[in-house]
Order: C-alpha cells, then sequence, then structure tokens
C-alpha cells in the first residue's frame, strides 16, 4: 500500500474508496505457473494490509477495460485512478478505460508508480528509445533522484459492499500435484516481508555485494526481484532507501552503486519492452531470424530438470524449480548452455524460465535471454560462450552451492565436483557417484559445444 500513487490519490479525496483488482488475462502475458502462485499470496496480504486500514480488497476476473466501468456503475463511482504501466497491452486498455468512464461521466486519472523514469524521457535525437545500457543509466542519473516514495494512507474510508469472487476460485495455486511446497519453503510474499528484505539487506549485506553479487555460495543478493515485479516494493522506495543508507554510512558507497545499476538494469529492460513489445518472441538484431537452432526435445528436458552432467547448470536449474529463482551469475551460465552449447532457441529457454521464476519479468526476462543469445540489446557477444566448469570453479570455489542443489555430489572433493567426469574410479567410488547412474554424463563435451556455437554463428555472419 506504500508508494501507490493511485491509492495514495483516491484516500486524501476523503470520498469512500473501493479497492479492486482485476484479473485480466487477455491484457499482456499470461503468468507462468510460478508467478500465479505468487499472486495468489501476494492478494491475500495485500487484503489483510487493506483490511488493517479499514477497507477492503475486491476481487474480479474479465477484461479490465469492460470489469472497471461495470464497478464505477454498479457503485456510482465519482473517478477511477490506477497506476500506468509503460506496456503495450496495459496503455491499449488504459485508453479503452479512458473511453469507457468518459461515457459514464465518471472522471479518470492515471499515475507513474512502476517506473524510475518514463520512456519520454529518455530518448536519442531520433525520438527512439536507447538500446545500450551504459549511456541509458548515465541519462537516468543525470536526471537526479526520483520522486520520494509516498507512504500508505492512514485511513481508508469503506465504500459500499459489492460482490467479489472468492480467490480460491481463481485457481492460481496448483493443487494435483500441489509443486509448491519449495516456494513455500523460501518466500514470504506480500508487503510487509518485502520491507523487511530491503531493511536487511542494506543493514547486513550490501557491503559486500559489489565482490560478492557473483557468488552464488553466499547469501550475497537482495532477494527483491519477485517483490518488486508485484509491486509489492517499488523501485522509487529502493531507490530513496539505498541513498539514504549511503548517506548514512558512506562505506557503503560501491556496494550501493552497484546496487542501484542492477535497478537500472531493470528499469532499461521495462524501457526496451516499451519500445519493443513483441521482446519475448522476436530478436532484436534480426541477422538472428536465420540463426540454425536445433530441435532437440531430450536435450530440451535434461536441461529443463537438471540433468545436463554440468554440475553448475544442473545445480541453477533444481535451485529454480525448488525456490522459483535462480542465482543472477548462474542464470548467465545455464542460459549460455542452452542456446550454445546445446544450439536450442533462446525462446524455449526463456518460456521456462517464465513459468518457473516467481520473478519472471516481462521485460527483463526476454531481454536477459536476448541478452546472453547475443541477439538483443547491448548483448553480450554470441562468442561468449561461459565454459560451465570454469564459472563453477571460479565462483562456487569449494562447491557449496552445487552440494546444496545435487546432493548426489555432496561428497565429491572440491577439485573434482565442477567436472566429475575427470575423476578416477576410485574417487568416483569413495564419493558414491557413478556416472551415467547416479549423476549423468556431460551432455556435449564443452569444446565440441563451442565449436559448434561459433560454426552456426558464422554461418548468420556470412549471410
Amino acid at each position: 500500500m506504500s508508494d501507490h500513487p493511485a491509492l495514495h490519490a483516491a484516500a486524501r479525496s476523503g470520498a469512500p474508496v473501493i479497492c479492486l483488482y482485476v484479473l485480466d488475462e487477455g491484457a499482456g502475458r499470461a503468468l507462468g505457473g510460478a508467478a500465479r502462485w505468487w499472486l495468489a499470496q501476494s492478494l491475500r496480504a495485500l487484503g489483510a494490509d487493506i483490511a488493517a486500514h479499514g477497507g477492503s480488497l475486491v476481487l474480479r476476473k474479465g477484461s479490465a477495460a469492460s470489469v472497471i466501468p461495470e464497478v464505477a456503475r454498479e457503485t456510482g463511482a465519482g473517478a477511477v485512478h490506477w497506476n500506468e504501466i509503460a506496456q503495450a497491452p496495459h496503455q491499449l486498455v488504459e485508453k479503452q478505460l479512458e473511453t469507457a468512464l468518459a461515457r459514464l461521466g465518471v472522471d479518470s486519472q492515471s499515475f507513474p508508480g512502476d517506473l524510475l523514469v518514463q520512456p519520454s524521457a529518455i530518448r536519442n535525437k531520433e525520438g527512439r528509445g536507447l538500446r545500450v545500457f551504459t549511456p541509458f543509466w548515465r541519462r537516468v542519473l543525470s536526471l537526479g533522484d526520483p520522486p520520494k516514495p509516498l507512504p500508505a494512507p492512514k485511513e481508508l474510508r469503506p465504500g459500499p459492499k459489492i460482490a467479489s469472487d472468492r480467490l480460491e476460485s481463481w485457481q492460481l495455486e496448483p493443487s494435483k500435484p500441489d509443486w509448491a511446497g519449495g516456494l513455500r519453503e523460501s518466500w514470504t510474499p506480500g508487503e510487509a516481508s518485502a520491507r523487511a528484505r530491503l531493511r536487511d539487506f542494506l543493514k547486513h549485506t550490501v557491503h559486500t555485494y559489489a565482490g560478492d553479487r557473483d557468488r552464488p555460495d553466499r547469501q550475497s543478493t537482495s532477494g527483491l526481484s519477485p517483490h518488486l515485479r508485484f509491486g509489492e516494493l517499488s523501485p522509487r522506495q529502493i531507490w530513496h532507501a539505498a541513498r539514504f543508507a549511503a548517506a548514512a554510512n558512506p562505506g557503503l558507497g560501491s556496494g550501493i552503486d552497484k546496487f542501484l545499476s542492477e535497478l537500472g538494469w531493470r528499469e532499461f529492460c521495462r524501457h526496451l519492452l516499451h519500445d519493443h513489445p513483441n521482446l519475448a518472441t522476436e530478436n532484436l538484431q534480426t541477422n538472428f531470424d536465420d540463426f540454425p537452432w536445433k530441435a532437440d526435445k531430450k536435450a530440451l528436458t535434461a536441461w529443463q530438470r537438471g540433468r545436463t552432467g554440468y554440475p553448475i547448470v544442473d545445480a541453477g536449474m533444481r535451485e529454480l524449480w525448488h525456490t522459483g529463482v535462480m542465482h543472477n551469475r548462474v542464470r548467465m551460465v545455464v542460459a549460455s548452455f542452452l542456446v550454445k552449447h546445446l544450439l536450442i532457441d533462446w525462446r524455449d529457454g526463456e518460456a521456462w524460465f517464465w513459468d518457473t521464476l516467481v520473478d519472471a519479468d516481462a521485460g527483463s526476462n526476454p531481454a536477459n535471454w536476448q541478452w546472453v543469445a547475443g541477439c538483443g540489446a547491448d548483448a553480450a557477444p554470441y562468442f561468449r560462450v561461459f565454459n560451465p566448469v570454469l564459472q563453477g570453479e571460479k565462483f562456487d570455489r569449494e562447491g557449496a552451492y552445487v552440494r546444496r542443489w545435487l546432493p548426489e555430489l555432496k561428497d565429491m572433493p572440491a577439485k573434482l565436483i565442477h567436472q566429475p567426469w575427470q575423476a578416477t574410479p576410485i574417487e568416483l567410488a569413495s564419493a558414491g557417484v557413478t556416472l551415467g547412474k547416479t549423476y549423468p554424463q556431460p551432455l556435449i563435451d564443452h569444446a565440441r559445444g563451442r565449436e559448434r556455437a561459433l560454426a552456426a554463428y558464422a554461418k548468420i555472419r556470412k549471410g
């Protein structure tokens, strides 16, 4: 409820307030399974927060462009307020809403609330958005601090009681089978949890963030991405809390700056999505339209299940399935392995992440996949092929991350845990590992995979 400009304006008007959430599955991309689970928990938390302030949360399912005017007519509302989302499907709904409400004689007003800076403020000389991050972030920083976050309303005057859907009727949570046990174990959705995570991160972790953020074997990141994804915390709240922490303790400066640049990358991806609504399906660099991807369902399934034979890749995929997130460094490694070692279309990987990530963001998820594949904005060059063994040895030196998610390798010595196929029969037996049975052989040799990737890239360069 904090830093919600639309709610803030409605409460300040002094009029009764109806808090309405519409599940519109036709506006924008349908949520994946993990995100649907998070949404259910988030709505429960939001409903409790609103009730504590004197109001109630009304749930309706359907087209927002139809449902919201219906509720306005049903209740005799004098005005409708919402926070805008700078994405094409949502902007279309906004235009339809404004027209429908105007016909009813109902005032409407939208408020910026999802970004640090509106896309219209970051344009090049031709009026287009920037496609390289560094100049983009420099421009954002040059605009100074974003507006300070707004407080939650002290009290909400309740509106008339109207019918509300039962949250359970939306069937957002899995039941048969119930695969969300790991999500429940890992997360507490809601604004209170989000604010507590931010406080703890700035107090205990940010001082080592710049140096440790690439270490999946350490608790070195904020864990805020799903809270930010679902609006439980706004980018303005994060920005100002971080700046306040840096002002209070100048020694945190480098960690804070790096942390805010990651918030900037989320902003950059959102701006890309504003300019390229088909970011999840179309290569930003069209020369990749002819890339010779391989349709290999067996390899794709092995990757999804964490059975590639490369421990850092498999640990990441198993972390994803259990917790709904994956460490950012490992996300890059597993994505690179799929599109380069296996030559599987980045869209297949993006779709799997979209379904299994609790922080699946319509901008960041496809933009990051395109970055790794080499076909996106400010993309890593395609010939940069991560070596999963070296990545594991560099960022999970003792193998703690691999041991956590691959218990079948827990007794492998650190020098071999990222390449168990190099172990002698005695070393494997001592660790209780039988390659091909308790743990798979590598799907492909790294050198061979890199060679294939470069050969495929050479084909589109010639074209």
